[in-house]
């Protein structure tokens, strides 16, 4: 009998790639495991005009999260897709990098539902985004 082979999820996650706005925006894996995702975003460069980071920003990095995370869930041939995403923002970053930390809510064949909190470099709650993303066969030419 062989020993499974843990699973890597910042290398599963750098392989598959973050998309052209994740990466525009700065995002970067802190933590990848079959509980949870971790990822830092700065807030230099993702600003609305008064100087905060955009409300728009923290829900890229909550959907970033949560559709990696189902993704690498849902196996072989299978493609997890977002069908639903709100965010409340409860304070303003406006310096350093924001964090966030997704966990699964719901796990199921069809669905899967995470919460995203998003905080600042001094630990205090920005945001907190909800994600549902469908589970659907892989098309062909993906």
């Amino acid at each position: 009998m062989t020993t499974p082979v843990p699973f890597d999820g910042i290398a599963w996650a750098l392989q598959r790639g973050n998309g052209a706005l994740a990466d525009k925006m700065g995002i970067e894996w802190i933590e990848f495991t079959a509980d949870r995702a971790v990822a830092s975003m700065p807030v230099t460069g993702n600003t609305q005009p008064a100087g905060l980071l955009h409300g728009g920003a923290y829900v890229v990095l909550g959907e970033s999260l949560g559709s990696m995370h189902a993704n690498s869930l849902v196996g072989e041939g299978r493609l997890a897709v977002g069908v639903d995403i709100n965010a409340t923002h409860t304070r303003s970053a406006t310096t350093g990098r924001v964090i966030g930390v997704c966990t699964p809510i719901h796990i199921g064949r069809s669905i899967l539902v995470h919460e995203i909190v998003i905080s600042d470099d001094q630990g205090r709650r920005c945001s907190t985004v909800r994600i549902t993303n469908m589970v659907k066969d892989m098309p062909a030419d993906v």
